[in-house]
């Protein structure tokens, strides 16, 4: 779900300079201490790329259910494998904005309800065959109707796509849109040929194709040499090994078996970077971590529950405790201080045990039996955060359970089955869109089932509205809904 990972498997497989990382990430703005990108201080040393060689990453965030099937992706893995395999229309630039891609082009029309995107004409995919408006149809049609795939909120607002020319098409949507275009940054939504459907053999126009794929295991890519992007794709290799762990993973890297790691434990920051050998690539942001409790289930349908859940966390001991104090707090809506749509006014939600037991006697509830699901596949530290929310909802009197579940299959069998579960989000870098792909009614990740009219409205009216102070009451009413009446817990 990260867009920083995204940002990393760019780097991973050469879509993104060190620098491009950088400022990528600061763009986009990623928390550093579960989203840290750890690698020897020499392996950065240089910007001018050198070709050839074999890149080792030890990566969490895969598991034994992952495909390479783009719809699947929910994690670092298969979001780097994805984008060293294949290309998308649109892609972030290096300051974390839109830019075409595949697509050579893009513009709106009538509104931003229609936008037109002309395509590159050079580009093949791994099997000789030019990228052509048909193809582009196809791979985005496969994530609207009645797809499953993790991309389909994104597309949803789409009415109909259709091919003007050879290298053109025309992408009509049933409102207007101005952030068009980021939707089509999502990871899942890239380009494969026209029919294609064999995903043990994938065909891309990426910079690599795959030789090995091991879910959950290891993943071995060869580079295709003949990228169409020239200053990018430069290595011969790259490795992938699953490591789950966060002490295996650093061990990893220390004993020189990978030569780069991906979220570092905030509590080691410190000590690693004194030993002057590995550089730790971090950015202040979007990423936060979750606890969603559906608001259309019983006991998480009472608001006062909510409310109680929300003024018994310890937010400050959740940050300094779980993160080292690398963050900021959170306030139980997903827009963070850097997007300039945040709303500076809305009042932070404090740890305070007496309203959560007026709030908790209010609801009436006299045995809600609430059971929280985590994994440490959500991020570093996931479970001690349910312990610590359990310790704190206790001092309020509620009683709550947590369920430690195994990291493999966790995204696959847990979160968004479970109706209160640990989760992550990276963010996304246009706030209407992480509003929507989480939030919007029918999404098909929209973890706490939230489903209010007056905030579709608002979702509505703010992609539509260019006015930018017109839209910035709309998107901050939205905030002020989630933190008051939603049912994510987002302490940082």
């Amino acid at each position: 779900m990260s867009d920083f990972d995204f940002l990393k498997g760019q780097m991973i497989t050469g879509g993104l300079s060190r620098r491009g990382l950088m400022s990528g990430a600061a763009a986009l703005g990623i928390a550093t201490t579960a989203s840290g990108l750890l690698v020897p201080a020499s392996a950065l040393a240089a910007e001018t790329p050198v070709k050839g060689g074999t890149l080792r990453i030890g990566l969490s965030g895969g598991s034994t259910t992952d495909s390479i099937e783009l719809g699947s992706y929910n994690d670092s893995v298969m979001i780097a494998t994805g984008h060293a395999l294949f290309n998308g229309l649109v892609e972030w630039s290096q300051a974390g904005k839109p830019v075409p891609a595949l697509a050579a082009s893009f513009e709106p029309k009538n509104g931003a309800t229609e936008w037109i995107f002309s395509l590159r004409k050079d580009v093949k995919f791994s099997n000789g065959k030019l990228f052509d408006a048909d193809d582009a149809l196809y791979s985005l049609n496969l994530h609207r109707g009645e797809s499953k795939s993790g991309g389909s909120g994104a597309m949803k607002s789409i009415k109909d796509i259709k091919k003007i020319d050879a290298n053109q098409i025309q992408i009509t949507l049933d409102a207007a849109d101005a952030d068009f275009p980021y939707n089509l940054t999502d990871y899942h939504i890239l380009m494969v040929p026209n029919g294609f459907k064999d995903w043990a053999n994938p065909i891309g126009t990426g910079a690599f194709t795959l030789e090995k794929f091991e879910p959950g295991v290891r993943i071995a890519l060869k580079g295709t040499g003949s990228y169409w992007k020239k200053d990018r794709g430069y290595l011969d290799r790259v490795e992938i090994t699953v490591i789950n762990d966060a002490t295996a993973r650093l061990n990893a890297l220390i004993s020189g078996q990978v030569d780069a790691i991906n979220r570092v434990d905030g509590k080691t920051v410190a000590l690693i970077e004194k030993t002057g050998k590995f550089d730790v690539v971090r950015a202040a942001g979007g990423y936060h971590v979750v606890m969603a409790m559906t608001v259309d289930a019983a006991p998480y349908n009472n608001n006062d529950l909510r409310l109680a859940m929300k003024y018994a966390m310890d937010r400050e001991q959740i940050l300094k405790s779980l993160f080292n104090g690398y963050g900021k707090i959170g306030n139980d809506h997903p827009i963070p201080e850097s997007d300039p749509y945040f709303n500076t006014q809305l009042a932070v939600t404090k740890h305070d045990p007496d309203k959560a037991k007026f709030h908790f006697k209010k609801a009436g509830l006299t045995d809600p039996k609430i059971l929280l699901q985590t994994s440490e596949a959500a991020f570093n530290g996931a479970t001690d955060m349910a312990t610590l929310l359990q310790a704190s909802v206790g001092k309020a009197g509620i009683k709550m359970d947590v369920k430690k579940e195994a990291a493999d299959g966790f995204w696959s069998n847990v979160w968004l089955k479970g109706p209160f579960v640990g989760s992550y989000w990276g963010g996304r870098a246009a706030a209407t869109q992480m509003l929507a792909i989480a939030y919007k009614a029918g999404a098909n990740w929209n973890e706490t089932h939230w489903n209010d009219a007056k905030f579709e409205k608002l979702l509505a009216d703010s992609r539509s509205e260019t006015d930018e102070a017109k839209r910035k009451t709309y998107i901050w009413a939205m905030q002020e809904m989630l933190s008051t009446q939603g049912g994510a817990l987002i302490p940082a």
